[in-house]
């Protein structure tokens, strides 16, 4: 047995070396998963720690809609993630989409001297400079959510999210498929915002490509629910002969299903979509009110950040760090039901819905 159980720690040891040497992030994660749980007992994996010892390093996230409930899911993923890697985070930044408000955090972040830093560039140079202060101050900096476009020089570490552009274009590929002529709105909260400027861009590309009669107008909405309701309700009102109301971010998309259905749109031949996982969408999207919406994961934007943020300082930054696409899935009315009939952390819909969180985050 003392024989057995040292091959096992060994094993395990062995992983981790291979972890930290530049194994492959997925594989490696999995194989210490098995090695360390699947196959040893508790006590022995507990001895055989897979993972070396370390400080309880703190990951600063800077957000940009800091209350908004679309990252009530991204903030269990970071909970999870820091108890399994032992470390703490902050939830930190703006509540309504004021970029100065975020540099201010990402710089109070690096003054305080923070283990390392996750932000959602939403502006395209903005954070520039703050992030290269960070990384000069030896404080590596990972995007989520949203990413510096494609060229520039933003030295972020790594993104974390979904293919912003290429998951407008696909539901621009679905709006197409849905109708054929006439005013489709696009509703967006704040145009520009790099989180779902590109999601719009894309959309109004595939619509264009497609050769269809389509006045793609786009319609800005606000950065609260209760606004994105409202300018989303003034418009419809003005301009009751639109054939399709489609939004890209998540409190407009909530928005679009009461506008419609509260008008009862679906039964006149209006159609709607737009992104994320909001209750009532998903409520609205079983009832036949809204056509889709876009899932893109938003637990794993949390889980995955505060992950590459652990091997990176784990290893001394030989490991990483690398671009995960978080995914696209279509919610439709046939695919919806397992939102309605679980309650789970991964999409929010959990039974203890308020984060209690570590090191001062916003409940949302």
């Amino acid at each position: 047995m003392a024989h057995e159980r040292e091959d096992k720690e060994e094993e395990v040891q062995g992983m981790r070396r291979g972890l930290l040497q530049g194994a492959g992030l997925a594989t490696a994660m999995a194989l210490l998963g098995g090695a360390a749980m699947g196959t040893m007992t508790p006590a022995q994996a507990a001895e055989a720690n897979p993972f070396p010892g370390h400080k309880r390093w703190k990951v600063v996230f800077v957000n940009h809609v800091t209350t908004n409930p679309f990252f009530v899911p991204t903030q269990y993923g970071i909970q999870d993630a820091a108890a399994m890697f032992g470390m703490d985070y902050q939830w930190t930044g703006s509540a309504n989409a004021d970029v100065g408000e975020m540099v201010n955090a990402l710089n109070a972040a690096v003054a305080a001297k923070a283990d390392a830093i996750a932000v959602p560039i939403v502006d395209p140079k903005a954070f520039d400079k703050p992030i290269q202060n960070a990384l000069d101050a030896g404080i590596p900096v990972f995007a989520y959510n949203a990413d510096a476009p494609a060229g520039t020089t933003n030295p972020r570490l790594a993104y974390i999210g979904q293919d912003l552009y290429l998951s407008g274009y696909q539901m621009g590929e679905r709006i197409v498929s849905l109708i054929d002529s006439g005013l489709v709105a696009l509703f967006i909260a704040t145009p520009g915002q790099l989180n779902i400027q590109p999601r719009l861009d894309g959309a109004k590309d595939a619509i264009k490509k497609s050769g269809k009669n389509i006045d793609a107008q786009m319609i800005a909405t606000g950065a609260t629910v209760n606004e994105e309701l409202s300018k989303i309700k003034s418009f419809y009102l003005g301009h009751q002969d639109l054939k399709g109301m489609f939004a890209v971010d998540a409190g407009s998309t909530q928005g679009v299903a009461e506008v419609m259905k509260e008008s009862n749109l679906q039964s006149k031949g209006v159609h709607g979509g737009g992104f994320d996982l909001l209750p009532r969408t998903v409520e609205l999207i079983h009832e036949g009110v809204l056509d889709f919406t876009i899932d893109q994961q938003p637990y794993v934007q949390g889980f995955y950040t505060m992950m590459e943020a652990f091997v990176f300082l784990a290893s001394g930054g030989l490991v990483g760090p690398a671009n995960i696409n978080t995914g696209l899935k279509f919610v439709t009315k046939g695919t919806v039901d397992p939102y309605l009939n679980t309650s789970t952390r991964y999409e929010g819909k959990s039974t203890k819905p308020q984060i209690v969180p570590r090191s001062g985050a916003i409940k949302a």
